[in-house]
């Protein structure tokens, strides 16, 4: 077959939806750790006496940890979901559907944060000591300091159990009502017998260039509330930034991973082109070089102005073991991708982009850990039934994230049909060399 230009062109053939038996093997693997990180983790907790204070303490905050990477994942779907449409481009055709079923588990996240709401005078001083008399009376008593009394009377208006519920609420009715809208006209584009391209395209650039600005904020609200905010003293111009480059990071590595193992069956087998498999390795490449740049000028702006207030985060993260989990981050997280995906070999070989995608989904992991467990261990890392929580409770909440989210990817074909570049992605591979 040849179209207009006089390429030679492919044709999709069978079921456009993903494969079934690809599909069951996942779900199948999913739960398996899910299972053995749940089994892991009530082991873990009978073992260290969970309703002791500092025990329940690392439960919780490995919970957070573990919410936090899923809710990244949800969130950070729609939002690229949103940045591919603004930009366009062939290889959004092949991730689309992937980030439809991503921003469609946002339920999951917003029921893991529910003991993370509950329970959360255990977590944040701004929780525990919720108005000025009881700041005051914590200060007398020793349980605070001057620094954080100043920071917890200053933060108030944001940082309260009510104003942190009614955000928390706010940003994820916003988000819903995003998820809903994109998701709900992807289907009744693919619907339309007579679609029309610029209406279409209008509509989801218009929507979606909003919402990356409410995204933005909505994020760094969230993020300040959930996670910056477990260091009360501490404050980031940069911060909300950072996290939302951090979870394209993710997402676009979860992406790759996905579609390149749909390759193994149609229709991904044929839309797959080696050219835009290498297209996404290079925006891969990109998130990774952002990732660096962002975080070592939050460093270095920081490290600079040598402000006690600020510098201390930091040296709660360099000093004793903890300087190794910083060093080994730098490595996990920039280093090692930055070094394998400078190769065009290996954003080009399916089975190589997919480890190196499992490496960027670890090293987020990784990062996560040294974003929160500082905040509650300042002055050294001591291995224990505590710190294997973060291994245990996280695993299992990704694994049935997991689950939820293969089960979205199975209810919508693949393949968007009336989307304007599926004629050029059909193409034979040299029609572009």
């Amino acid at each position: 077959m040849t179209n207009a230009h006089g390429h030679a062109t492919r044709a999709l053939t069978g079921d456009p939806a993903a494969s079934l038996g690809l599909m069951a093997g996942w779900r199948r693997r999913a739960l398996t750790f899910g299972a053995v990180f749940t089994i892991l983790a009530i082991v873990l907790v009978v073992l260290a006496e969970v309703m002791e204070h500092d025990k329940f303490l690392h439960l919780l905050t490995s919970w957070l940890m573990g919410a936090m990477l899923c809710w990244g994942f949800s969130l950070g779907g729609l939002a690229l979901l949103m940045v591919q449409y603004c930009s366009g481009g062939k290889w959004g055709l092949l991730i689309r559907r992937p980030l439809e079923a991503m921003s469609r588990t946002l339920w999951v996240s917003a029921l893991m944060f529910l003991p993370i709401l509950i329970f959360m005078k255990k977590i944040y001083l701004w929780a525990r000591y919720s108005n000025p008399t009881d700041v005051a009376q914590a200060l007398e008593r020793g349980l605070i300091d001057k620094a954080q009394a100043h920071a917890l009377n200053w933060k108030h208006p944001m940082l309260s159990p009510a104003s942190v519920w009614v955000q928390i609420v706010i940003c994820f009715v916003i988000w819903f009502g995003y998820m809903f809208l994109m998701n709900r006209w992807s289907l009744q584009r693919d619907a339309d017998p007579q679609p029309n391209v610029p209406f279409w395209q209008k509509r989801f650039e218009n929507i979606s260039g909003f919402g990356i600005v409410v995204y933005s904020l909505t994020l760094t609200a969230l993020v300040i509330d959930l996670v910056m905010s477990t260091n009360i003293t501490w404050f980031s111009t940069m911060y909300g930034l950072a996290y939302l480059v951090a979870q394209g990071y993710a997402v676009l590595a979860l992406s790759v991973i996905t579609v390149v193992s749909l390759s193994k069956a149609e229709p991904m087998k044929t839309i797959l082109r080696t050219t835009e498999q290498h297209d996404l390795g290079k925006l891969m490449f990109a998130f990774v070089m952002l990732n660096i740049y962002l975080n070592f000028s939050q460093f270095l702006i920081i490290w600079s102005g040598n402000s006690p207030e600020e510098i201390s985060w930091y040296l709660d993260r360099i000093r004793g073991h903890w300087g190794v989990i910083f060093t080994f981050d730098f490595i996990f997280h920039w280093l090692i991708p930055f070094s394998l995906l400078l190769s065009r070999d290996i954003k080009r070989n399916k089975r190589r982009i997919v480890m190196v995608g499992m490496w960027m989904v670890f090293a987020r992991c990784w990062d996560m850990f040294l974003l929160i467990e500082p905040n509650f261990s300042p002055r050294n890392l001591h291995f224990s039934i505590g710190i294997l929580e973060y291994i245990a409770v996280p695993g299992a909440m990704i694994s049935f994230w997991v689950v939820a989210y293969i089960g979205q990817l199975g209810k919508r074909p693949l393949v968007q049909t009336n989307d304007p570049h599926l004629a050029e992605i059909l193409e034979a591979e040299h029609a572009h060399a």
